[in-house]
């Protein structure tokens, strides 16, 4: 294995924009859901006449939806990504939207079919029963509580378990005080392993509110103890979660 000061310097400078993961191809893993979001996405969208792609990074996960319905329409915030989103997707007709966090959807109500996102920043549960055909269908994949928290913890220390953000049934009282039905929901807990340092400082740039203030300096005598931990061991181990989400739009 190279050097910590080389692996942290080659991953300290890599571009981290969008979602894409390749990168990580045989320095980190991280289990599926076995419900296999992209492919349950894909067979929807081949259904539908509109669609709307929420938080979609760089546009990654809908590049690689075969058949798009005539109407695509992507929403992302962090400018980076969405230039990376609307070079990936214009030359497909995919309209790409930039939004604000926080603020409402630049798009007209009961417009799509289906609305999608993997890993959303925050569901804005009444804005997306608005933008929601009657009868239609919001299918995503969230990110669930405690996720990637022994990294994190490695950081930052022990946080708590109580009243964490991210529950699956908290997320679902809230879609049906929107005006939503729960179809289906569903959690899994996946199993993460890092192989080397520069994997970590990679994650770490590119999952920024895992340790918000994340800098190699800030935290290298943490960064020199894990790489100790992962020559030692082989990997690190954490463990993701996701929760499979699926609401229907009730007739206004």
């Amino acid at each position: 294995m190279r050097t910590f000061d080389e692996l942290v310097g080659e991953a300290a400078t890599v571009d981290v924009s969008g979602w894409s993961f390749d990168w990580l191809d045989g320095r980190a893993t991280e289990e599926r859901p076995p419900w296999g979001y992209s492919r349950l996405l894909a067979s929807r969208l081949a259904h539908v006449d509109s669609a709307l792609d929420i938080d979609t990074g760089g546009g990654e996960v809908i590049a690689e939806v075969p058949r798009l319905p005539p109407r695509m329409v992507v929403t992302e915030g962090w400018p980076p990504n969405f230039e990376r989103a609307r070079r990936l997707l214009s030359h497909r007709g995919v309209e790409v939207v930039p939004v604000e966090q926080g603020r409402p959807l630049p798009l007209p109500e009961a417009a799509f079919d289906l609305v999608s996102s993997r890993h959303p920043v925050r569901p804005d549960w009444p804005e997306i029963a608005r933008v929601l055909a009657d009868d239609g269908t919001y299918l995503a994949q969230h990110v669930g509580p405690a996720s990637a928290f022994e990294l994190i913890e490695w950081f930052v220390g022990p946080l708590p378990r109580e009243g964490l953000g991210r529950d699956p049934e908290t997320a679902a009282a809230a879609a049906r005080s929107a005006g939503l039905r729960i179809v289906d929901l569903r959690t899994a807990r996946c199993r993460m392993e890092f192989f080397d340092i520069g994997a970590v400082v990679y994650i770490l740039r590119k999952c920024v509110w895992w340790v918000p203030d994340f800098s190699v300096d800030r935290y290298r005598e943490d960064l020199v103890r894990l790489d100790a931990h992962i020559r030692e061991h082989g990997s690190f181990l954490a463990h993701s979660t996701r929760t499979l989400i699926e609401a229907r739009r009730e007739s206004r």
